[in-house]
């Protein structure tokens, strides 16, 4: 059996797969035929590798409404986004708020920050599907907060943030936003303008669509942030300091053309379907998920209940099976790939009360079919009735 053709793949939180075929078809022209090293030199493939990134820059702006492409730095995924924001704006003693959902690409570089420069941090209790009291928000607020941080959707739960409430609240503070689209870009519609949103790290290789080693940070005009890292940028070579010059304050390093070929691609497919398609597609199924799995006994689901807003993301656990060997059975017995663990948010799995179990995640796609919800369900009904035989 061909396991690449067989398989069920719903693990779309982790990487989305299979990616549109022209987006491999990108990787491959962008390496054959544009592999210079954009901005070192004035050469044609040179020059042809550097429009690769501009161009890949104008789409992402397009989709997430920025005004400057310039604006945009691109990185090799959230979790480096997220620390060029965090470490590049946090001074010793300040304050951030952020909530009970984050993953640990935020809540170690927050506590990175505590122990070693003394910023403090205030972290919005969520409730059993993640969801956070707003006025919460607006009592946590001190003297000396400078950043609210917000995982736009839970990578567990599946929960959606009420983002552009909270940068309401914060915004008469003059409190920045940084938002954590890890499981929103390509999924839920962002608009930074729109929704107050100052940073926003996002990863190519997820809905976007695009190649893992993607990913990039939205950094507001009027914010400086010191760059994490420091280097050739192939501009203003002969001054010590980096550039003060948009991206290439923050894009020290050599960028990977040939993944950005690709996720320029990938972004061109998500507006060509529009977020708003795949979001309503990705919610069906996701229902259809829930309504298949509740029947089952001793299975019990994590997140919002059925009906309410929510991404593509259901976990859930089955009483007296461990996580970890469901997912191993529905792998090797059934062809279908789930993650099952702690997801790297102990916080999430905290307010869920699944801190000593973990869960196992189903997380489904732009190309996931009702049929692969339905083998999933037919495979834990299964799986639940030989262990209760």
């Amino acid at each position: 059996m061909n396991n690449e053709q067989s398989i069920i793949y719903l693990d779309h939180a982790a990487t989305s797969w299979p990616k549109p075929p022209a987006v491999t078809d990108a990787v491959v022209q962008a390496m054959l035929h544009d592999a210079a090293n954009p901005g070192r030199g004035s050469h044609a493939m040179a020059v042809r590798a550097s429009r690769v990134l501009f161009d890949t820059r104008k789409q992402l702006s397009k989709l997430f409404n920025i005004k400057n492409p310039n604006d945009i730095a691109f990185a090799s995924n959230t979790t480096m986004a997220l620390n060029m924001a965090i470490k590049g704006w946090l001074k010793p003693g300040d304050h951030v708020i952020a909530t009970t959902v984050e993953h640990n690409s935020v809540r170690r570089p927050l506590f990175y920050l505590e122990q070693k420069i003394g910023i403090q941090v205030t972290y919005i209790e969520g409730d059993e599907s993640g969801n956070i009291n707003l006025d919460d928000v607006a009592k946590a607020i001190q003297p000396n907060t400078t950043l609210a941080v917000v995982n736009h959707s839970s990578n567990l739960l599946g929960t959606i943030m009420p983002v552009a409430e909270i940068a309401e609240i914060t915004r008469k503070h003059g409190i920045k936003l940084l938002v954590d689209a890890a499981q929103s870009a390509g999924i839920i519609p962002v608009d930074v303008r729109a929704m107050g949103i100052h940073m926003l790290a996002f990863p190519g290789h997820k809905g976007l669509l695009g190649p893992q080693g993607t990913g990039g940070l939205y950094i507001d005009p009027e914010l400086d942030l010191e760059p994490l890292l420091h280097g050739g940028t192939g501009s203003q070579s002969e001054a010590k300091e980096q550039p003060k010059v948009r991206p290439d304050r923050y894009e020290a390093g050599t960028q990977n053309t040939p993944g950005l070929a690709g996720l320029k691609i990938g972004v061109q497919h998500v507006l060509n379907e529009t977020v708003q398609h795949i979001h309503q597609k990705e919610w069906s199924l996701a229902q259809r998920l829930i309504e298949g799995l509740q029947p089952i006994e001793g299975v019990k689901l994590l997140g919002p209940k059925a009906e309410q807003p929510r991404t593509g993301i259901v976990a859930f656990n089955v009483e007296g099976i461990d996580p970890s060997e469901l997912s191993f059975i529905l792998d090797q017995h059934y062809h279908i790939a789930v993650r099952a663990g702690f997801h790297c948010s102990p916080l999430a799995h905290a307010c869920a009360g699944t801190t000593d179990t973990g869960a196992v995640r189903a997380s489904v796609g732009i190309y996931s079919t009702e049929s692969d919800i339905d083998a999933l369900t037919l495979a834990v009904k299964e799986i639940v009735e030989q262990y209760r035989g």
